[in-house]
């Protein structure tokens, strides 16, 4: 019977538990987003890495051929025309293990969510519109 491994509960331990191949890449990510978020809480939320004021910033996962960033919706329309080049989702990026980090673009989306927070107070999931029923 094999070993089950405890589950992370720090991003150090997330990150030393990740596939091999990507340790590096996300230890280079962590340090980029710590320096475009000072003063930003790291924490685990929904089992990934995440960066928080009062409310999330963005997160980041390790997958077996690329690593996820998740800087919400707002963050990768804004930057939808530097992002051909990737994999994208409403509200995802696909980092590819086989390419190196674009940490000066990674670096200028996390400070547009630092932004976007502050002046905003821009939730993690945008609210769904209520009707107005007069």
């Amino acid at each position: 019977m094999s070993e089950r491994r405890a589950k992370p509960t720090t991003v150090t331990e997330y990150i030393a538990s990740a596939p091999k191949e990507g340790r590096t890449k996300l230890r280079q990510l962590r340090a980029c987003l710590r320096s475009a978020a000072p003063g930003a809480v790291e924490s685990l939320k929904w089992g990934m890495p995440a960066l928080s004021y009062r409310r999330v910033l963005l997160s980041y996962a390790a997958f077996t051929h690329h690593i996820g960033l998740y800087p919400t919706p707002s963050a990768v329309a804004a930057f939808a025309d530097e992002l051909l080049t990737f994999k994208t989702a409403k509200g995802s990026i696909q980092l590819p293990l086989d390419r190196p980090l674009p940490l000066r673009l990674i670096r200028r989306i996390a400070a547009f969510r630092v932004r976007e927070l502050q002046e905003h107070d821009a939730k993690w999931r945008t609210p769904r519109r209520r009707s107005s029923a007069k």
